[in-house]
């Protein structure tokens, strides 16, 4: 079992940056792939970037590629969402999730909220 817990949203205006922290406990967190989904109010979630065990390999939502960059620390449990030049549509709250691989996630965080203004 993995516990995840999410830090690093808040405000940011237009063409900012923000970095999301995703803490986990375990000492398996280097045996997961991570992931960052989102969801807008009214929207359904939706998978914004994955990353694999050992960080060799990325994924990301067409929506963010160039913009977003996720990594990880397994030396410190972390994984992270480096998010610039946001955009209004980039608010939501992000969800850390983690799972045997990059489509599967079982373990979720309780959310952090981003709400960049126009």
């Amino acid at each position: 079992q993995v516990q995840l817990v999410e830090s690093g949203g808040g405000l940011v205006q237009t063409g900012g940056s923000l970095r999301l922290s995703c803490a986990a406990s375990g000492r398996t967190f280097s045996s997961y792939a991570m992931g960052w989904f989102r969801q807008a109010p009214g929207k359904e979630r939706e998978f914004v970037a994955g990353i694999s065990w050992s960080g060799g390999s990325t994924y990301y939502a067409d929506s963010v590629k160039g913009r977003f960059t996720i990594s990880r620390d397994n030396a410190k449990n972390t994984v992270y969402l480096q998010m610039n030049s946001l955009k209004p549509e980039d608010t939501a709250v992000y969800y850390c999730a983690a799972g045997p691989t990059y489509r599967d996630y079982r373990h979720w965080g309780q959310g952090t909220q981003v709400t960049v203004s126009s």
